[in-house]
């Protein structure tokens, strides 16, 4: 099974090389199930254009290959019907106000890492990156008293909030890095023990967890920013494409 975690961003360029792994994983799962394309979960959790972020994700996903759409659209803090992961071949949750993707999905997190176990690929779209990991950072701009990154980032959160996600990984997550300037909330929650490290993905870039060699594939247009807890601090280092 593969986990591949987007930050973000809709550039058409790049979306070929951040899906098409994705896509490709899926129709290989797909073919195995006798269907020519794959069926791929589509979920989106927003108030008022859920629809559109969904219709939006499809048109990037398109750029990996062909695929049958299986959309599921709630507002936010509705219930996320299990028929939401019903026969798919993979499944894609989507961007938006992750504390309350985090809320609906809990339900079903132990259904999705059954099927991820089971070999149906994953893919996080921003939120649905950041829910991915065991210990998600859902938001907050402050630490204490402390600014540790732009009050626009915050996800209407005052404090940087980790809450227990769906466990696909056992690194915490952070994405629209640079775009949004979350690298320093990564750090400043590793550095205070929020987390035990983790990594921030820049917009229109994916980082793929198992496959390729040593496990870790970065694609796109950016880079992974990663930090580490050491005795002397946080250590921060870059995966590029």
């Amino acid at each position: 099974m593969s986990v591949h975690l987007v930050g973000g961003g809709w550039s058409p360029d790049s979306a070929p090389e951040v899906y098409g792994a994705f896509i490709i994983e899926a129709l290989e799962r797909g073919l195995g199930s006798g269907r020519e394309h794959p069926r791929i979960a589509i979920i989106a959790v927003r108030t008022g254009d859920a629809e559109e972020h969904a219709e939006k994700l499809v048109s990037v996903l398109s750029a990996g290959g062909t695929f049958d759409a299986h959309v599921t659209t709630i507002a936010e803090g509705a219930e996320l019907p299990a028929t939401a992961l019903t026969d798919v071949d993979g499944i894609v949750i989507g961007g938006g106000l992750t504390p309350a993707y985090n809320a609906a999905v809990a339900p079903l997190a132990d259904e999705i890492r059954r099927q991820v176990a089971a070999g149906v690929p994953y893919l996080g779209f921003s939120a649905g990156s950041a829910i991915a990991a065991e210990r998600a950072i859902v938001g907050g701009w402050r630490i204490g008293d402390v600014a540790v990154c732009p009050e626009d980032a915050s996800e209407d959160l005052d404090e940087v909030t980790v809450q227990q996600g769906i466990g696909l990984l056992d690194v915490s997550i952070d994405v629209h890095a640079a775009q949004w300037g979350t690298v320093p909330r990564l750090i400043a929650a590793a550095e205070a023990g929020l987390i035990d490290g983790g990594v921030a993905i820049d917009e229109d870039t994916v980082l793929v967890v198992g496959m390729g060699e040593g496990g870790l594939v970065v694609s796109g247009a950016g880079s992974v920013w990663r930090a580490i807890p050491a005795e002397t601090g946080v250590l921060v280092s870059t995966l590029g494409a």
